[in-house]
């Protein structure tokens, strides 16, 4: 990893870890929390209170469902509304959105965009 890897990695954890100490998810309203890596995206409904994961989706979930070949904005949104969709099923209508100290843009915006989509309000 070169120096500057890891000087870009060290600034998102960063900010991540200012964005946490402002927000915390509860049973009644979760923390939505995404990840994105080069390849996929991942987003978890957590419970802080308790420490515990409520519902997980990925674009995994949806590239192996479908096997279509979508870009991966695209996949990101679908991975918001599968997360507002595993989210109803618990009914849990509001969330507190963790953008992880990623910039509200590009597929971390369309995943929040899917999960307004499907219905949940931040």
């Amino acid at each position: 990893m070169s120096k500057k890897e890891k000087n870009k990695k060290e600034k998102r954890y960063r900010r991540h870890k200012r964005i946490r100490a402002k927000i915390n998810g509860t049973s009644d309203i979760p923390r939505l929390c995404v990840f994105r890596s080069n390849n996929h995206i991942y987003a978890q409904l957590i419970d802080d209170q308790k420490g515990v994961v409520i519902s997980a989706a990925s674009d995994k979930e949806i590239k192996k469902d479908k096997g279509s070949k979508k870009g991966k904005t695209e996949l990101a949104f679908e991975t918001g509304k599968l997360i507002a969709q595993k989210a109803k099923k618990r009914k849990i209508e509001r969330i507190v959105f963790d953008r992880a100290g990623y910039k509200y843009h590009g597929r971390v915006k369309a995943l929040a965009e899917g999960a307004r989509k499907g219905g949940l309000r931040f």
